[in-house]
């Protein structure tokens, strides 16, 4: 698996191509010091020593200190492969420390252990954790040290608890990954969303007041040349004229109150729906009938905005292009799915036939905003079309 400074390291990388190395991370450089601090320590007890064995071994105690002082500050200390062959280096020079009759060699041995057991934790993975306390503890039973015997249990103990440790941050590493792509598909899915939106309010916005505004113009030169030929037409064209901007105000009206997001009342997600479907009943020349007004739902603000702007928007796709006389708004609960219906005997959509949420994305059929949002609610949907009779959308949505 890889660790955490690749993951890092490699995010970096596919934000910008330019970007500079990523820094190194605080707790890495800290180990990085903590480890020249030993190599200094154990230099300076090896030349003290009045062990002759142990004297001979400051030279090699100064190379392992000039080493951890280079990874210091060296500029490798995120690679992979350098972080595999200082684990391994840490572990021999480890086990030569716990060989030698160091003085203080109990409490050296155990910082010694700490800072292994910390590197290990935080940048290897559950096998390599592993291979590092087998082989740590096989050397401590079979060389039998006498100055640090009494740490093989403890050794043994503390590695295991390690690898414990290690197998955990794995575990959260792969819920951290999986939950960054499913971060980033509910992203793509909400620019989808509002990308559709917008290209829906342009096209009604051009389909409505634009093309009323364009129809007012030529009216009125219309008007203005009938007034020079016959001025009783003109006042009544005039009228005509009058009456078109007060129905397109109006148009404007409800254009503007659909663009908002839909408020959701103190008594809940139903009551709300119900709400929307009388104001669309008085603004619209549809009889809208609501159905399951005793239904109780409890469930989060988000979720409720989002149902209810589902609702909307097949109000405002039955009345913009349904033409329908009627429509059946029916809301219910069965265990802990929410199910809105909406039904309309307009003139269907232009395919015939019962579809789920999955077949209309892959036919590309149906309305793309509603599809959308059930999607990123996690919800089913069936749209039975009949044309020149009407549809029907059943929606399942988890609460």
């Amino acid at each position: 698996m890889q660790n955490i400074a690749n993951s890092t390291d490699n995010t970096v990388a596919m934000t910008s191509q330019d970007a500079v190395p990523a820094p190194i991370p605080h707790w890495q450089f800290s180990l990085a010091v903590f480890r020249a601090v030993l190599g200094t320590l154990c230099s300076v007890l090896a030349f003290g020593a009045t062990t002759l064995s142990v004297r001979n071994t400051a030279w090699v105690w100064v190379g392992f200190a000039v080493y951890a002082l280079a990874a210091v500050f060296g500029r490798s200390l995120e690679k992979r492969g350098y972080m595999l062959l200082s684990l391994l280096i840490d572990t021999v020079f480890f086990l030569i420390c716990s060989a030698l009759p160091f003085e203080y060699a109990t409490g050296i041995t155990s910082l010694f252990y700490l800072y292994i057991l910390m590197s290990a934790a935080i940048l290897h993975t559950p096998r390599e954790i592993f291979v590092v306390v087998l082989a740590t503890t096989a050397f401590f039973f079979l060389a039998r040290p006498a100055e640090i015997l009494v740490l093989s249990p403890t050794v043994l103990l503390s590695g295991t608890a390690v690898t414990v440790m290690a197998l955990q941050r794995q575990a959260l590493q792969e819920r951290l990954r999986a939950s960054a792509k499913q971060a980033t598909m509910f992203r793509s899915e909400a620019e989808h969303a509002r990308e559709a939106e917008r290209q829906r309010i342009a096209h009604d916005f051009h389909d409505g007041p634009l093309q009323c505004f364009v129809g007012f113009q030529v009216r009125l030169q219309v008007v203005r040349k009938m007034f020079d030929r016959d001025f009783g037409k003109g006042i009544a064209e005039l009228e005509e004229v009058q009456k078109l901007v007060k129905d397109q105000t109006e148009e404007i009206r409800l254009f503007v109150r659909a663009m908002r997001p839909p408020e959701i009342d103190g008594a809940g997600l139903v009551p709300s729906i119900k709400k929307l479907v009388e104001q669309f009943s008085r603004d619209s020349n549809v009889e809208a009938t609501f159905v399951g007004g005793t239904t109780r739902v409890n469930t989060s603000n988000v979720i409720a905005t989002e149902i209810t702007q589902i609702c909307r928007e097949a109000l405002h796709n039955v009345r913009k292009h349904a033409g329908a006389r009627r429509v059946v708004v029916g809301v219910g609960k069965d265990k802990d799915m929410f199910e809105l219906s909406i039904e309309d005997n307009g003139k269907g959509y232009a395919f015939s036939g019962a579809y789920a949420l999955e077949e209309l994305d892959l036919l590309r059929r149906g309305p793309v905003t509603i599809r959308s949002r059930v999607r990123q609610l996690g919800g089913e949907m069936l749209l039975d079309s009949r044309p020149g009779d009407g549809s029907t959308i059943k929606i399942r949505v988890p609460l």
